[in-house]
């Protein structure tokens, strides 16, 4: 081989070295900017760790001072909350006068019978209280006071006596006179349940409602809640139906004479109704003189008032012609439109319901109906009720067509749970106040929303505002 040959092949073979180096420097110097790039990032990242953590650290002081300030001021709300219950702390009694019946030893002396039944009840009531005996007792005794008096054999003056008496004897006990229409007496009642419940101040209801079960359906809801079924207890006057037994409220006995243990004679079928035996004047009797039949009220001397007084009977009037007997007319039917009128009002989707022409003489006969002779509207008015034997109205009844047209007209007056979203046809319920007149809701228990009435109604309800649709 010759010598030029070989430094070739020298050259050749330092180029290909010479060329791994350089690879291998740039290797190497890429390797060093990525190192420094990547440390570069990571200090950068570790820096902002560092600077998160001392503001978290910020952060938990704060919140730590924040945590001691509300535990402080937890602390101070629950203890005035606490002061605010005791402050204004009460039981509330309330009472269904037309069936818890004061004994007649009260009744008999009026207003200073009044009086002491009042003493006596809240004597009662005070020595039952235990741990509560300490707090206000409120009383509240709601009846019909027409249909009371009549079914007690007594006048009405003796009753209104008496209930002024009561309402004096005490300075937070009412004796009210609730009105003839048959449902005024027990919805007073049960609204005033349901908005007392919701009171923490008060501390107890005592219901006089052991006579009647048509109150064993608010029961049994408030029973539902552990709470509420605490706060409730039944006083026994007349012993304690077994639907009302069922809904497992307590019950106790007053004793002291105060109640009657036994229900209040029905002596007529209109015992109830005030109608012309309070509003109007009083028939003549037969034997009556022509100047006490002119006179109207209780001045009227008839002859029974006066043969059970030491004066003598009234003269007899002899007439020289018999006057001839009116002839008898039979009672023309009578109808109304309700509503009477609609408002100029678009309550919203549905819009108004239809106005029902209904008989009044039918639905007179429908409203008379006592609780437990109620008829179901769910039955009547869309089909078999569905709740069977287990539903406290009557389904055994056949209804005349005007009867199911007042039926229909007191079911409007429960809201529908849809309002104006009901996309039912066959829907029994309310979808808009029903008892608008001239503006005004003239329903003194209207179960309505306010924005079921049209804009500025004004209402006979004074709790109005409880109501929500559901």
């Amino acid at each position: 081989m010759s010598a030029g040959s070989n430094l070739v092949d020298f050259f050749q073979r330092f180029q290909g070295i010479q060329q791994q180096r350089d690879t291998s420097d740039l290797l190497i110097r890429d390797i060093l900017v990525y190192c420094d790039k990547l440390e570069t990032a990571l200090r950068f990242q570790n820096q902002q760790l560092v600077d998160e953590l001392k503001e978290c650290k910020r952060d938990k002081r704060d919140l730590q001072t924040q945590l001691k300030n509300s535990e402080a001021r937890t602390d101070w709300v629950t203890k005035e909350i606490e002061q605010i219950r005791d402050h204004n702390a009460y039981i509330l009694v309330m009472i269904d006068g037309d069936g818890l019946l004061f004994r007649d030893q009260w009744i008999k002396q009026g207003v200073e019978g009044g009086r002491k039944a009042a003493r006596e009840l809240r004597d009662a009531i005070t020595a039952q209280c235990g741990e509560h005996a300490d707090v206000e007792i409120i009383t509240k005794v709601v009846a019909n006071f027409g249909g009371l008096a009549k079914s007690l054999g007594r006048d009405l003056s003796d009753l209104k006596d008496f209930a002024s008496g009561f309402t004096q004897g005490e300075a937070t006990f009412d004796f009210i006179d609730a009105g003839h229409d048959k449902d005024c007496v027990s919805s007073k009642i049960k609204n005033n349940i349901q908005f007392h419940l919701e009171n923490y101040n008060c501390r107890h209801i005592l219901l006089g409602v052991s006579h009647d079960p048509s109150y064993a359906p608010l029961l049994e809801k408030i029973a539902q809640n552990d709470f509420s079924r605490h706060r409730m207890t039944i006083i026994e006057g007349v012993p304690t139906v077994p639907e009302l037994v069922a809904t497992s409220i307590p019950s106790m006995d007053l004793g002291r004479d105060l109640f009657r243990s036994d229900k209040c004679p029905d002596r007529s079928t209109s015992a109830w109704q005030l109608g012309s035996w309070v509003a109007g004047p009083r028939t003549a009797s037969p034997a009556t003189s022509i100047g006490s039949a002119s006179t109207p009220g209780r001045s009227s001397l008839s002859y029974a008032n006066a043969a059970s007084s030491n004066s003598s009977p009234p003269p007899q009037i002899s007439l020289p012609i018999a006057p001839k007997p009116a002839a008898s007319r039979a009672p023309k039917a009578q109808y109304q439109q309700i509503p009477p009128q609609q408002p100029d009002w678009d309550p919203g989707h549905r819009g108004l319901d239809e106005p029902i022409t209904v008989s009044v003489l039918a639905m007179e006969s429908i409203k008379k109906r006592k609780e437990s002779d109620k008829l179901c509207n769910n039955h009547f008015l869309r089909g078999p009720c569905t709740k069977g034997d287990s539903c406290f109205f009557v389904h055994d009844y056949k209804p005349s067509s005007e009867e199911i047209n007042a039926i229909a007209v007191l079911a409007r007056q429960n809201p529908c749970t849809n309002g104006q979203d009901c996309e039912s046809d066959e829907c029994i319920y309310g979808h808009h106040c029903p008892s608008i007149r001239d503006n005004v809701c003239i329903h003194p228990f209207c179960k309505f929303p306010e924005e079921a009435h049209p804009p500025g109604t004004k209402f006979k309800n004074p709790s109005i505002k409880a109501n929500q649709i559901r």
